[in-house]
């Protein structure tokens, strides 16, 4: 018998957090499109960084990748599973996939609150965002490692109920009867979607396709020698025959202040160089950080 928390929860809340994620996701893009960023912390932190990210993105694809297949396929899946073998693959592959995503969050929940700079710019979002996504995970690999054979009743009680949302006739009944802890995880599916649009994890909206063409470009540091030296009209690059863009600048003014200019591009030359690669309004002199390619 369906509860009025179950048609609450999971007949009427999906809909409220599509729709709202939708809506702020447009307004947020139109709005403040450069927020749509993941406003990353490497350059304060990169170290714990790394050792968080990798095992949290590779695990969560392999989390979601296995969602999808059952969503998508469910009578594949079940005929995959019939044979024990196969279906023992699929539910350790699973496991490892949300183990590994677990590994990965705490450590970057540790990192954000273990360093004085990565605390300094969290918010408060981004504490309810990483706090729901650890119970999410949590749960996830708690029902893998209580309630086995996740894939095949997955694909035999959830897709059907999933697909109900989709044509607008939200089914229940086959998710009445499941365990409390089933309910909590896919309760806490639809508040991730609610809350995306209002954390720096909306950044997955905007993909940089154009990254795939890109001409790869080498970076290099060089701090000149005398820095904080005015830069003068006219002046060249100390480095004899060097190919060199400006990335940053420190220029001291009258008033004792350092200006920071910054000039950069993935070819190695801004469109406004001339052909020496020196830009006519950020030239090049000592006391300059430079960008040399090879």
């Amino acid at each position: 018998m369906n509860t009025i928390w179950d048609v609450i929860a999971f007949q009427i809340f999906p809909y409220v957090a599509v729709v709202i994620f939708f809506v702020e996701s447009i307004r947020r893009y139109r709005q403040k499109r450069f927020s749509f960023s993941s406003l990353s912390s490497q350059f304060l932190e990169g170290n714990q960084l790394f050792l968080g990210t990798v095992p949290f993105h590779y695990g969560i694809m392999m989390v979601l990748v296995g969602h999808l297949i059952a969503f998508l396929f469910p009578r594949q899946l079940l005929a995959w599973n019939s044979v024990p073998i196969r279906l023992y693959i699929l539910e350790i592959t699973g496991l490892i996939g949300g183990l590994s995503c677990l590994v990965g969050l705490v450590g970057l929940i540790v990192r954000r609150f273990r360093f004085p700079r990565i605390r300094a710019v969290t918010s408060p979002m981004d504490v309810i965002i990483l706090t729901v996504l650890l119970v999410q995970v949590s749960l996830g690999v708690h029902i893998a490692l209580t309630l086995r054979w996740g894939s095949s009743w997955f694909a035999a009680a959830l897709t059907p109920y999933l697909r109900s949302l989709f044509v607008f006739q939200p089914d229940i009944t086959m998710l009445a009867p499941l365990p409390l802890v089933v309910k909590l995880h896919i309760f806490g599916m639809f508040l991730f979607v609610l809350l995306l649009s209002y954390s720096r994890l909306v950044h997955m909206l905007v993909i940089p396709w154009q990254y795939l063409w890109r001409p790869p470009q080498l970076v290099i540091w060089n701090r000149c020698s005398m820095v904080g030296v005015p830069i003068e009209a006219g002046a060249r690059c100390p480095h004899a025959g060097a190919r060199c863009t400006v990335l940053r600048a420190q220029c001291p003014l009258s008033d004792g202040t350092i200006r920071r200019l910054s000039v950069a591009s993935s070819n190695g030359r801004h469109p406004g160089a001339s052909p020496d690669g020196h830009h006519p309004e950020f030239p090049v002199a000592r006391g300059v950080e430079e960008v040399h390619r090879s």
